[in-house]
């Protein structure tokens, strides 16, 4: 259920291919060395099928006519969660069209998320927050064959163990006909589904919550509600608890007090001066740690034991951050009320579709208008950012927006 498996903060690693980088550039084997490496570790793990419950023959069907993509190396480190900036990241993921079509699309399945949160406790509300900033409600579950991706990954790069382990896990689920192999497709690290199960995720918790007899996180909504609240709940989510809210931090609290795993009395908290952002004083349940992820002087929660539980999901505090928000949203409460320390504000993905349009009106060739802020896009950005005498940064922010709608 891990979107992407959990990376360092680091700059960007050397890609471990057993190949030497400078600092200047990373080196890559040429395709025909490349093609031979490749089926060298095939023909490995294919010796390797048996003891990892996969008969020779559906290895051979699955991967006889497989390709490596050796673009997947250069995203080993891009995760957004821990490159871009966290008002730019919270505000593409939870926005008003994330929040109008997560409302619409649990009026389409209320008795399964009620009986999911009777069944499991969790909230439903963070069921669907985790649909949406997945799939978004279903419609965008990757495109990638996972067979390619997960031996590709299994064969060059780093943590190839992780992604071995989750090509046999692949190979398992084709092994027992849970799901035909042209439905398995997703992330480039290998998570399919509507709310994005890695394959040896799927094998432990997938349920048919729609009693049918098959685990489908791919075809059933049901399926991938249930198996999301059923992960959550054995993530130790609390039912009826809280995952936090938003806080006001007095001047000069330290940084040093904030962060998930600096938990403590809420307590000690208050007689530090914290105070719910509507003034009022801190309660609820047990522990709890201060999240301040732009610095104390920006928007800052406490989050409690359900925190921890979705950032089970996808080991990013940002991530848990953005399901925790949305969630709120889906519930009617209030969004973020502290401003984020920038000058240059965050868009939303219509503003964000409007900055790609203005982009194609200038000739700039960025593909599909569709909200996210790709390579293509980033690049064209700092062209038009130089031409406008601006930092050329690649952001859309609110002024590179107003400079482009005043004609620049």
């Amino acid at each position: 259920m891990i979107k992407r498996p959990p990376l360092p903060r680091a700059l960007r690693a050397l890609l471990a291919l057993g190949l030497a980088a400078t600092a200047g550039a990373t080196a890559l084997p040429a395709p025909a060395a490349a093609q031979a490496q490749f089926r060298s570790c095939l023909s490995e793990l294919r010796g390797q099928a048996a003891r990892n419950n996969v008969s020779t023959a559906t290895f051979d069907r699955a991967l006889a006519s497989v390709e490596p993509d050796m673009s997947l190396l250069e995203l080993l480190d891009r995760q957004p969660e821990f490159r871009t900036a966290i008002w730019d990241y919270i505000a593409g993921l939870v926005d008003e069209e994330r929040v109008e079509d997560g409302r619409r699309a649990m009026a389409q399945y209320p008795n399964a998320l009620a009986l999911a949160q009777e069944r499991w406790g969790v909230d439903r509300h963070v069921i669907v927050a985790i649909w949406g900033v997945e799939s978004n409600y279903g419609r965008n579950m990757g495109k990638r064959p996972l067979l390619q991706s997960l031996s590709t990954l299994s064969c060059f790069g780093r943590r190839q163990s992780f992604f071995r382990g989750e090509l046999f896990a692949t190979l398992q689920i084709l092994e027992r006909g849970e799901i035909p192999v042209e439905q398995l497709t997703g992330s480039w690290a290998g998570a399919f589904g509507q709310t994005q199960f890695i394959p040896s995720t799927y094998q432990r918790l997938a349920v048919d919550f729609d009693g049918d007899g098959r685990r489908d996180i791919v075809g059933s909504t049901v399926d991938a509600l249930g198996s999301t609240a059923n992960y959550l709940a054995r993530s130790n989510w609390r039912a009826g608890e809280p995952w936090g809210y938003e806080v006001r931090l007095p001047a000069g609290f330290p940084e040093s007090r904030t962060g998930r795993r600096n938990k403590r009395a809420l307590s000690d908290f208050a007689g530090m001066g914290v105070r719910r952002i509507d003034g009022g004083a801190l309660t609820g349940p047990g522990q709890a740690a201060i999240l301040a992820p732009s610095g104390t002087n920006g928007p800052a929660w406490v989050v409690f034991r359900n925190f921890d539980a979705i950032f089970s999901y996808n080991q990013a505090e940002s991530y848990a951050l953005a399901i925790a928000l949305l969630s709120d949203r889906l519930a009617g409460r209030p969004g973020i009320q502290t401003p984020w320390p920038t000058d240059d504000p965050p868009l939303s993905r219509e503003e964000r579709r409007e900055v790609q349009v203005q982009l194609l009106r200038r000739g700039y060739a960025i593909g599909d208008v569709d909200g996210i802020i790709g390579s293509k896009t980033r690049e064209a950005i700092k062209d038009v950012q130089v031409r406008l005498g601006q930092e050329p940064t690649g952001r859309a922010g609110r002024r590179f927006l107003d400079a482009l709608r005043a004609g620049g």
